[in-house]
């Protein structure tokens, strides 16, 4: 160190700047070891901070400010910082929001570390005198309690489910006749059932060798029993006294997995996802870094937990949207899971029965080893597929799709349709004069509610009363055009008065748990017609659905999006495999539609195959002659203002850095919908011979861009391999 240079930390605060902050270690005190948080002045504000390294500042001692406190030190480990690193550089993101992603919400406030209790009361040797002599028996509760410890040690859940209240525990501690415990809550296990020889193939490729690093992409068929082969993977893991980890892209998803992980695994699951509570949230957290957590399944922001022994990584759904965080820091969940199961040198399973373009390049070019599972375990078989006319139908229902609905209903089967369009009906127009009903503030249509006699926008949240005529010509005809689920719902309705019809959209499953009663009230029920968005194209287990369908999928067929041809394979894969469930020798004959008004369209005609993995290869060539991902890497620099030409001129001073860092750099463009929330929004196309170069000219660039002139006047992000344009 030099004679004038001043031992500092460099610490990473929840601020948009790409930059550590220098501080000098509390009076008296030495610098906060790495991955410290601490408490320290940022202007008017004290902000909690993580050290992320130490150095030394030549500026003078009286500029720079002291740590107020050490809040706990060495709380993150060094695999998280280096795993923040490598993403802070890769997806283009500010130094700061390390404080985001390593710290759950509870910790990110100026509040002291608190480690989570034990979770569990056992009876102390007095405890045991007093029980034996009936001490207790004076009070009924505390009675009750210390004669379901005398067989052993309980959580407090299992205490809880005994009718045992918080109170009554904390007296008896403060008798000191109880005292609290850490125990791992086990359970019996069930019995799964017995694998077939694709499936015991893949299981035996995933634990031949537990100890290194292998990435494998199990692409199976729906229903096919990739969920069995993750249970009996992480079993293996157990077993050596590991911590699994699984991700899943949807909430949703959370209660019908959780009931089957903990089923046949024999412990507890916790969970992690941005619905929980903070307190939930920071004990799950405490719980994986403790080891306490024996498996958990979160959502894409569990990649950042602090797990003690993590054994084995497990993606599902590999290939959903959801994976990619849309704001702050835009990583890419499932990638970033790859990278630290590599850096922990352990496997990592990415399931599902429509792989990502993304994933399969990568098993193209052996990054991954494939496991196929082709066929569907017991008598279960894949439905049969048609197309139907959907021209000159204005309810979204062709009378064929009709009657095969009545048919199922009738012999005691189930009906999915999918429709991805929530509300009443997606455009209102005046029959007189053309006038529709658009969002002021996005390039997008209002969507009508009806049951609320409200119009909103499902891009700004924008809402207004329906109005009663015209605004532009006064006419009192005004019409509906299109069909949304709530539309779906009504027609339904009254098509079919004798069997329930459930909506399941975000208007109709509001309640934290409504989603998750109605899934167990059609797994166990009769005859019905399920009609709803993404949330029913999400891995769920219905065994009783005999009839799936795709009712328009023409928007996608003809999007500006390059990447709309593979979602919409995706989704009709997905719905697809919502039918034949069933066991074949039950006589019921399972079929999947899809409705448009092209049938003849050639990307339609590939879909209806039925071999999804063909249909990739086929846009994987595709993509490739057309320089696109992923052959080809690609980065947005997307900017938005309230004027349209702020954002142009931004973007425009921007492309002279990119360019002599050697990136190649098209536009600006305009995005798919240029204006959303009253901003206009523009985006540079960035490319660069390899990925090496483009991540390299990125990293040394973005940075710079805080300087120009015109940042000031718009709001920018770089989006690493973005997800949508």
């Amino acid at each position: 160190m030099s004679q004038s240079g001043q031992a500092v930390a460099q610490i990473a605060l929840p601020v948009p700047l790409p930059q550590c902050f220098d501080y000098l270690p509390v009076p008296g005190h030495a610098l906060p070891p790495v991955g410290s948080r601490v408490l320290v002045p940022f202007g008017r504000r004290r902000l909690v901070g993580l050290v992320l390294g130490h150095g030394e500042s030549q500026t003078p001692a009286n500029k720079l400010k002291a740590i107020e406190a050490v809040l706990d030190e060495g709380l993150i480990g060094p695999d998280l910082l280096a795993l923040h690193a490598w993403a802070s550089r890769y997806y283009a993101y500010p130094t700061g929001e390390a404080t985001q992603l390593l710290l759950p919400p509870a910790l990110r406030r100026a509040k002291a570390f608190r480690a989570a209790g034990p979770n569990g009361f056992e009876l102390t040797p007095a405890g045991h005198v007093a029980a034996a002599e009936e001490t207790s028996k004076r009070a009924p509760a505390q009675a009750k309690a210390m004669d379901a410890l005398r067989q052993g040690a309980r959580t407090k859940t299992q205490l809880t489910e005994h009718g045992i209240k918080a109170a009554t525990l904390k007296t008896l501690v403060d008798k000191g006749w109880i005292t609290p415990t850490a125990l791992i809550e086990t359970m019996s296990p069930v019995p799964g059932p017995t694998l077939n020889a694709e499936q015991s193939a893949a299981l035996d490729a995933i634990v031949s060798k537990p100890d290194g690093y292998q990435a494998f992409l199990l692409a199976g068929v729906t229903g096919s029993g990739k969920t069995e082969v993750y249970l009996q993977a992480a079993r293996h893991a157990l077993d050596r006294g590991l911590q699994v980890l699984m991700m899943i892209p949807e909430i949703g998803l959370t209660a019908q997995l959780i009931r089957r992980v903990e089923s046949r695994l024999g412990v507890r699951c916790h969970v992690y996802h941005s619905d929980l509570s903070e307190g939930e949230r920071l004990s799950c957290w405490q719980d994986a870094m403790a080891g306490r957590a024996q498996v958990v399944i979160g959502t894409r922001s569990s990649v950042f937990l602090p797990f003690q022994s993590l054994g084995l990584m497990v993606v599902d759904e590999e290939h959903d949207a959801s994976f990619k965080q849309m704001d702050g820091a835009r990583y890419q969940g499932r990638d970033l899971a790859v990278v630290r199961a590599k850096s922990l040198d352990i496997p990592i399973v990415l399931g599902s029965a429509t792989p990502s373009l993304e994933s399969l390049n990568n098993a193209k070019q052996g990054r991954y080893q494939t496991l196929v599972l082709n066929e569907r375990p017991g008598d279960a078989i894949q439905p049969t597929w048609r197309i139907l006319d959907q021209r000159g139908q204005h309810d979204g229902l062709s009378p064929e799709l009709t009657d095969k609905i009545a048919g199922h209903l009738k012999r005691g089967g189930q009906v999915l349709l999918y429709r991805n369009r929530r509300g009443f009906a997606p455009v209102l127009m005046c029959q007189a004069c053309g006038w529709q009903a658009d969002c002021h503030r996005c390039s997008a249509h209002m969507t009508l509610h009806q049951s609320q006699q409200r119009l909103q926008c499902h891009h700004c949240g924008h809402q207004s009363p329906t109005p009663r005529r015209c605004p532009s010509c006064g006419d009192p005809q005004l019409v509906p055009l299109g069909t949304g689920t709530e539309r779906l719902e009504t027609v339904l309705s009254g098509l079919f008065p004798d069997w329930p019809v459930h909506r399941v959209d975000r208007d109709a499953m509001s309640g934290r748990h409504d989603f998750e009663r109605l899934l167990a009230e059609v797994k166990d029920g009769g005859p019905c017609i399920l009609v709803g968005t993404q949330m029913l194209a999400k891995g769920h287990h219905l065994p009783k659905v005999t009839l799936a369908a795709v009712l328009d999928v023409d928007q996608a067929l003809f999007s500006g999006d390059f990447r709309a041809p593979e979602r919409l394979g995706q989704v009709v894969y997905q719905v697809a495999g919502r039918a034949g469930r069933i066991a074949s020798t039950s006589g019921q004959v399972s079929e999947f539609v899809l409705q448009t008004r092209h049938p003849e369209h050639a990307l339609l005609t590939q879909l209806c195959q039925g071999d999804y993995r063909a249909f990739a290869a086929r846009l994987l060539d595709e993509r490739q002659a057309a320089g696109l991902p992923p052959s080809e890497a690609l980065v947005l620099l997307r900017a938005e203002a309230h004027q349209p030409e702020a954002v142009i001129a931004f973007l425009r001073s921007a492309m002279a850095p990119l360019a002599q860092a050697g990136l190649q750099v098209q536009g600006p463009i305009a995005s798919i919908m240029p204006k959303r929330g009253g901003y206009w929004r523009y985006q540079l196309w960035i490319q660069a011979p390899s990925r090496r170069a483009l991540i390299d000219g990125i990293s040394s660039t973005w940075p710079r861009l805080y300087d120009l002139p015109t940042a000031k006047k718009v709001r920018w992000h770089v989006d690493v391999d973005p997800v949508e344009l």
